[in-house]
């Protein structure tokens, strides 16, 4: 689907399209037709006005021009008014002048007027360089004042317009002044201020930094910025819940059903195995069993949405590199009951770079949120119904489309959500418990790259978010996702990742994190992680990544293959098959290793090869603690 289309789509579904039993005969030229006596609006007329109204008001507010907002509806006072304070035009002074007549022409000097319903205000002493009219077949007497003052008005105009007033508005809009409708234009116009105010004040920053005396280095200076910018988010706070004292779903199927037809999956599907020295996506590498990252994700959907008869929709964020092969692959899922759609996400990007090996989720120029509004998606969802998005990134695998979440979120109000699990430090430090407790980002590893011991928890960089709550951030830009940190420094990455995160956590309202299993986190980044889901630690069953029950530890191995194992081929070639790692602790390969059929591995192995020499691991062979640099250190 198009960006086009989905604009289109979005237009009808306010019944922008729907005119008046009236056709004036200036009025033919936005029309489509007549059906049931009614005019029909050509709906790719009112996106083409509608947008050079938008520009017009844009260039206005380039040069801070003033504006003045005319409604006689009292069905759309709400809107316009919450549209006046988030663009910073309102002032409870002047919120009756809509009102009255002569205020633009009586306007020369600071004057009382007495509205209809017994307000005193004062009128404006400055005539406003832009008028928008809302309600124009209501409001004739002020596109008349306004014209006598050359001052150019932005209207809505419907089929019944007569030709008089027609021609005094520089920027019609053709559209049903329904509240739908209005609600979508008012919408827009705020994006449009909030946009370029924004470019103002950005502007304006390049310009007193340019006047700032160059006292240090840049780059000096620049460093010190990063550090206290990490350390501010570093202290930031999150409670984490653990998964054990969610509430149960309801007893009542239909209640779930409600539940999940609120939800929507979207899954990142832009990273490359180039990495692993797979071309395609790493959705398309087989990890339990024939079954694919994306298989699981489809078929656990297919599950829940045959089981409580729910509707659970997945979306895709493709590459450019991707998208074309996951276009191939989603055929075969035609038949199932998902809806799956694929979207590429370019408008945020620049085309001239290629993608990055790592997940994008965290990065601040290809956040989940910023993809997510991509083409009008955000709107689009929450037209459907859709409040919540379970944003999952590119590389993790074991993701769980739980209804238990889902149910805790909506009933607590909660608008962001992070899923994490307990490293090996916390676990063997016995300190884990069963009721919710507040942690610092701090001890949280944002980056699975990162060396686990100094940290409580690990994140899954699976993410639940509020949909209305996005849209409410988007509108009011308050969401920022660190745009500004674009220069690479010494500590970029990190600094990249721990911004991301700790700014959502700060402007969403109430903001928590739940201590999830440690079969949910499982990540395809490597072929160490390549080994943990072939091996026989997990197996898939009805889309989920299932960890064997006779593994005793909480947290699974610790696994580095070493560069001969970097690559698919080299990986396939040197395993015969996958050993068994029910029972393994960590294990650490370097050199010209094979192994054979059976394997097994216990405990802590490190197999290091001499330079020169090839070691083989005999079929059958069962290694525990075991230290091997020859073949004559392998004890049967």
């Amino acid at each position: 689907m198009t960006l086009h289309s989905i604009l289109i789509q979005k237009l009808l579904s306010t019944n922008a399209h729907a005119g008046r039993k009236v056709v004036t005969h200036h009025f033919k030229l936005y029309t489509y037709g007549i059906r049931n006596q009614l005019a029909v609006i050509d709906s790719d007329k009112t996106l083409i006005c509608m947008r050079n109204a938008l520009n017009f008001i844009g260039s206005l507010v380039r040069l801070k021009g003033r504006f003045m907002f005319v409604n006689t509806n009292w069905l759309f006072d709400e809107i316009i008014e919450e549209m006046t304070k988030k663009i910073g035009c309102y002032r409870p002074s002047d919120n009756a002048l809509w009102k009255m007549s002569g205020i633009l022409t009586n306007s020369g000097s600071p004057k009382k007027f007495r509205s209809r319903r017994k307000k005193l205000v004062f009128g404006p002493t400055q005539p406003p360089d832009c008028l928008v009219v809302i309600d124009t077949d209501r409001k004739s007497s002020v596109i008349l004042e306004a014209d006598r003052l050359q001052i150019p008005i932005v209207g809505l105009v419907n089929s019944n317009m007569p030709l008089e007033i027609y021609k005094k508005i520089a920027y019609p809009i053709p559209a049903s002044e329904s509240v739908q409708f209005i609600y979508l234009f008012c919408n827009l116009i705020t994006k449009t201020f909030l946009y370029e105010q924004k470019r103002l004040s950005s502007a304006k920053a390049v310009a007193v930094e340019e006047e700032l005396p160059k006292a240090q280095p840049r780059e000096e200076l620049n460093r010190k910025e990063e550090q206290m910018k990490i350390d501010d988010f570093l202290k930031k706070e999150v409670l984490l819940v653990p998964y054990e004292s969610l509430a149960p779903l309801p007893d009542d199927i239909a209640d779930t059903k409600n539940l999940l037809d609120k939800l929507v999956v979207l899954k990142f599907n832009g990273a490359l195995g180039t990495a692993m020295g797979f071309n395609g996506s790493k959705s398309a590498l087989k990890v339990c069993g024939d079954s694919t990252p994306l298989d699981l994700f489809v078929e656990q959907i297919e599950l829940l949405n045959a089981k409580y008869g729910c509707k659970v929709p997945l979306i895709l964020l493709n590459s450019v590199e991707t998208h074309d092969e996951t276009l191939k692959a989603v055929e075969q899922y035609k038949k199932s009951r998902v809806d799956v759609h694929s979207l590429i996400q370019t408008l945020q990007q620049d085309l001239s770079q290629k993608p990055q090996e790592h997940d994008d989720l965290y990065t601040s120029d290809h956040g989940p949120l910023l993809s997510l509004l991509t083409g009008g998606t955000l709107d689009v969802l929450l037209s459907k119904g859709k409040e919540f998005a379970l944003v999952v990134g590119s590389d993790s695998v074991a993701a769980v489309i739980d209804p238990q979440i889902l149910n805790y979120l909506i009933h607590n109000k909660i608008e962001f959500c992070m899923e994490v699990t307990p490293t090996a430090a916390l676990e063997s430090s016995s300190s884990s418990n069963s009721t919710p407790e507040r942690c610092q980002l701090a001890d949280i590893a944002l980056d699975s790259s990162q060396p686990m011991d100094k940290y409580k928890f690990s994140d899954t960089r699976n993410l639940w978010l509020n949909l209305t709550a996005v849209k409410r951030l988007v509108d009011t830009n308050t969401l920022k996702i660190g745009n500004s940190f674009s220069e690479v420094g010494s500590s970029d990455q990190m600094l990249r990742q721990n911004t991301a995160v700790g700014s959502m956590i700060k402007v969403f309202d109430r903001a928590v994190g739940i201590n999830v299993p440690h079969s949910r986190s499982l990540q395809l980044s490597s072929t160490s992680d390549l080994l943990l889901l072939q091996s026989d630690l997990y197996t898939s069953n009805k889309g989920l990544v299932v960890r064997n029950a006779a593994r005793a530890s909480p947290v699974n191995p610790s696994i580095d293959l070493g560069p001969e194992f970097e690559k698919i081929n080299d990986f396939q070639n040197r395993f015969k098959s996958i050993p068994s790692i029910v029972e393994l602790d960590s294990l650490t390969v370097r050199g010209d290793v094979w192994f054979g059929l059976g394997v097994t591995l216990k405990g802590k192995v490190s197999i290091v090869a001499k330079p020169g020499v090839k070691l083989e691991i005999p079929d059958g062979a069962v290694l525990e603690n075991q230290e091997i640099n020859d073949p004559a250190d392998i004890k049967q």
